[in-house]
């Protein structure tokens, strides 16, 4: 079978289903069935691409020049097919968890809540799959475009303001992303993303390098979450708890840490990074990021507030990874990807799933809940352990790969690094699961577990969390995938 237009369709699915979705407006059913549809039939057209990626091949597409060197054009590698697999798959689970949330709290402007997410997963998809920067900036800038209505849905001040920031920083970034682009296109005659880097063959004065690395580090660090570029992400959480998922588990910020392995192993490559010492600032950024947000997650008493310090945090292990500049590292940083990914939506649909069912949105006002929500309350558990490291549970398994990959690059303090934020992970997780657990409650007579349209996919993606732990090469092949991407960014693959 053709694969080539596969891509394009797994982009355009969802992006036509905003139509049906908006015409159904005044039909909740056949509105929320689009939906689900269209997340079925992405996912389905992902996976084709699978078995493709798994022996190190890609689907290309060129659609169109906009001008001579400068195609719009598609490249499902096996870097993005990994992504894609992620962002399309826990998209299902968020479109359930979604119908659930928005009934269950009376949500208004739902239908362009769900026409939003739908936007924002065909740029998203589109990220994955750019074949170039120009491509890719085209995509970047949609999903900041898309997720605004999301950011601001619920249209109050601390919403709107939440949007402002949100635009400020983002669009900021893209424009720098643009400048970026520029300066590679004008040294190297060329924006196609390449295993190994664009400037291997290109010398260029470290002060001209270096500002290059600085422009796309603020291009990519602001969704990448990279302190002190990280202020919208704590402030967007305003947003309704299934945006906060798409923001920091499926969509926005995933992309930010995807974009940083395409720029550091497809633009400048591992070889030009450790010559011109750039992976040093990533190192110096990304360890200081996981330290300060870690501690800051300690001072927030609302639930949202603490598990977003702690994504700013956990989206540094991948930077870092990245950074280390070793294949083990680089697969330690690609691996997390996917293991924040079903931690960090577990515990932002257990947030919500609170949220709806006793609203309460403050940690003091938790004491006594997993007596009532057990199922929640034991998936928040499975999440929280695994952003501490603590095994069977994927988040082990990604953390222990950093920690080699640091190793064999024989640097100590990342290991440091990562050790006193497991540490720091369990002092900020444990006093929530002791208050639910341990101190009697008030006032919960009466209440139980939230819908089962919420509750079924907490539980499922924490099954997730704890069966690709186990078995890391489970139903998708992600560590293979990893380890192969990883060999051909250090030219120890297969290009």
């Amino acid at each position: 079978m053709d694969l080539s237009f596969v891509p394009l369709l797994a982009i355009l699915v969802s992006l036509i289903v905003v139509i049906p979705i908006m015409l159904s407006s005044n039909k909740p059913n056949l509105r929320e069935t689009w939906t689900i549809l269209a997340a079925v039939i992405k996912f389905g057209l992902v996976l084709m691409l699978l078995p493709g990626a798994i022996e190190g091949k890609s689907v290309e597409l060129h659609l169109v020049d906009l001008a001579p060197g400068l195609p719009l054009a598609l490249n499902a590698d096996p870097m993005g097919v990994f992504f894609a697999v992620i962002a399309s798959g826990l998209w299902i689970f968020t479109s359930f968890y979604s119908i659930g949330y928005v009934r269950g709290s009376g949500e208004h402007k739902q239908t362009r809540y769900f026409a939003s997410f739908a936007v924002c997963l065909s740029a998203t998809i589109g990220i994955a799959f750019s074949a170039n920067l120009l491509t890719f900036i085209l995509f970047y800038e949609m999903l900041t475009v898309a997720t605004y209505p999301l950011v601001i849905h619920n249209e109050k001040k601390e919403g709107i303001n939440a949007g402002r920031k949100y635009l400020a920083f983002t669009l900021t970034a893209g424009l720098l992303l643009v400048a970026a682009s520029a300066l590679v296109y004008h040294y190297t005659g060329t924006l196609d993303f390449t295993p190994g880097g664009i400037f291997t063959e290109v010398e260029l004065p470290h002060t001209t390098m270096l500002i290059i690395f600085v422009l796309f580090l603020g291009a990519v660090g602001v969704k990448a979450g990279i302190m002190p570029i990280h202020g919208w992400l704590p402030a967007a959480m305003a947003a309704p708890t299934p945006v906060s998922a798409l923001l920091h588990a499926v969509a926005v910020v995933k992309s930010g840490v995807f974009a940083v392995i395409r720029v550091v192993g497809y633009v400048f490559g591992v070889d030009v990074m450790g010559d011109y010492g750039l992976n040093d600032i990533l190192i110096i950024l990304s360890g200081s990021t996981i330290i300060l947000a870690s501690l800051i997650a300690f001072a927030q008493d609302n639930l949202k507030r603490r598990l977003a310090y702690s994504t700013v945090g956990h989206l540094s292990y991948i930077v870092l990874g990245v950074a280390l500049l070793t294949p083990t590292g680089m697969t330690g940083g690609i691996m997390h990807i996917a293991a924040h990914a079903t931690m960090k939506i577990t515990l932002f649909f257990c947030a919500g799933a609170i949220y709806v069912n006793l609203h309460r949105t403050e940690i003091s006002n938790l004491n006594g809940i997993a007596k009532v929500m057990p199922w929640t309350m034991g998936a928040f558990a499975v999440g929280a352990m695994g952003l501490a490291g603590i095994p069977p549970i994927n988040g082990f398994f990604s953390k222990w790969n950093l920690i080699l990959g640091s190793l064999e690059g024989d640097m100590v303090i990342p290991v440091i690094v990562l050790v006193v934020s497991g540490l720091l992970n369990v002092g900020y997780f444990f006093p929530i699961l002791y208050r639910a657990y341990f101190k009697p409650g008030e006032g919960l007579e009466k209440y139980g577990e939230a819908s089962p349209l919420m509750v079924v996919p907490i539980v499922i993606t924490a099954a997730l969390s704890i069966l690709f732990g186990l078995f890391p090469n489970l139903f998708f092949n992600f560590f293979d995938l990893a380890v192969d991407i990883s060999a051909t960014l250090f030219n120890t693959g297969s290009p």
